[in-house]
């Protein structure tokens, strides 16, 4: 079972796709100069450890508490996750003492472990994220996950509470994120489908592409890039399919001026600026991961499977052709003298299978252009042709239940124009009420 951060498979390469390709091998495509260049460029002086951030506009959690672990996971305890409670709410300074028993790792990498945990007085079944915190910074996934609090969206995992507990060590220090517990991922969903020879529901295809991009719209519209989408980042509940995007182990509030690391993201689903080393790119390269991550549940595996960053390029290339000296300017203005030999774009239709619809396959284009300023914004995405059925008040789930909540609009989704908006509302859709249900909400402190 997968949680609010799936341990991320290792990252082999796929077959290759049956289509007609053009470009064969890397060495077919770089000369030396661009190889090294683009294999070496690129580095910020970011402080990419998330301990590393000095904000102190976000109050931390207290420190009286740790977390319980029940006999049947020893294995987990050897991480030093011991004993009883946690605080309060992660939007206000209230405590209030809640007991959890951790019940199985259902996940863990180098940020940590994330187990599957119940609270004591409740029942209620949650997820606990445990990592190692610099107590000289505050931890940046815990400020972006406030942040989010303060302006919930239905379509982002909720942060619960959050705590510290000690480690095996005098000066360990832990600090647990508890979320909201969401059963399945896309990954998990897709590769179910795969194994068992079932096609993906194109239903699924659309619900789980349209609720990411109204994710998407809501973080960039505070200024946070998530810089991680990946299949295995985004939960979905396999009882309604409604997707919850978690992890914000990677992401950033991006500021003008100010350098970020290029070598971020899950390679398969890496925007080509960061391939070129860009530090100065912008929440457009999470678009270009959405539109990896729609191609591949459209296919049935990653699009541009690269062994490399080099190679993560020959694979786009081979499908979107040569960039023009123009693209690649607004990928890295500093590499417009990359000689490329020009191969040709390929054809969508020769990319994905011949009963793809062409409105998808437009939509995936949306969002892989080379030039991020040219890839569509997460609302106008919404607005899709592709997502027409999801509008339609007769759509229902393969087993017969209605769609998830995905016209629940947020404030900042109803002030995005009255003509983008109207693209957005089904008729069965009462503006009127949406704005009152938001005029009510309580405003987090």
């Amino acid at each position: 079972m997968a949680t609010a951060t799936n341990k991320t498979p290792p990252a082999t390469a796929s077959p290759s796709h049956s289509t007609s390709r053009q470009a064969s091998a890397s060495a077919a495509v770089f000369d030396e100069s661009s190889t090294a260049a683009i294999s070496g460029g690129g580095q910020a002086t970011e402080m990419s450890n998330n301990n590393k951030n000095r904000t102190n506009s976000i109050a931390e959690p207290t420190k009286r508490d740790v977390l319980g672990l029940p006999a049947a996971s020893r294995a987990a305890a050897a991480s030093n996750v011991a004993a009883t409670t946690s605080t309060g709410s992660p939007s206000t300074d209230n405590n209030t003492t809640i007991s959890y028993s951790a019940e199985r790792i259902i996940g863990n990498g180098s940020f940590g472990v994330v187990f599957q945990a119940s609270v004591v007085e409740t029942g209620e079944i949650v997820a606990i994220k445990k990592v190692l915190q610099d107590k000289r910074f505050k931890n940046r996934e815990l400020q972006i996950m406030r942040l989010l609090v303060k302006d919930g969206h239905s379509n982002i995992v909720a942060l619960k509470h959050c705590f510290y507990s000690q480690g095996e060590k005098q000066d360990e220090l832990y600090l647990n994120l508890v979320l909201e517990y969401v059963p399945e991922t896309v990954y998990s969903i897709s590769r179910h489908h795969q194994k068992s020879k079932i096609p993906l529901p194109l239903l699924y295809v659309k619900l789980y592409l349209y609720q990411l991009s109204r994710a998407l719209s809501h973080i960039h519209s505070l200024g946070i890039c998530h810089r991680d989408i990946k299949p295995q980042n985004l939960l979905v509940n396999p009882e309604n399919q409604q997707l919850k995007l978690c992890d914000f182990g990677s992401a950033k509030a991006l500021v003008r001026g100010e350098p970020n690391v290029s070598y971020i993201c899950s390679r398969y689903y890496r925007a080509p600026e960061l391939i070129f080393g860009s530090t100065d790119y912008s929440t457009a390269i999470d678009i270009w991961s959405q539109g990896c991550v729609g191609a591949e549940l459209l296919l049935g595996q990653p699009l541009f499977p690269g062994d490399s960053g080099v190679d993560q390029l020959v694979e786009i290339i081979k499908v979107l052709g040569t960039p023009t000296r123009e693209e690649i300017s607004a990928m890295n203005s500093n590499y417009t003298e990359f000689k490329f030999p020009q191969i040709k774009a390929c054809q969508w239709r020769k990319v994905f299978r011949s009963k793809t619809p062409e409105d998808a396959m437009d939509f995936i284009g949306s969002t892989l252009a080379y030039a991020p300023e040219r890839r569509i914004k997460p609302l106008e995405g919404c607005a899709h042709p592709f997502f027409d059925e999801l509008r339609d008040e007769r759509t229902r789930l393969p087993n017969g239940n209605p769609l998830p909540p995905i016209f629940d609009f947020t404030s900042h989704e109803l002030e995005s124009g009255e003509e983008l908006l109207a693209k957005l509302t089904p008729p069965h859709i009462n503006l009127n009420d949406l704005r009152a249900a938001n005029d009510s909400k309580p405003s987090a402190k």
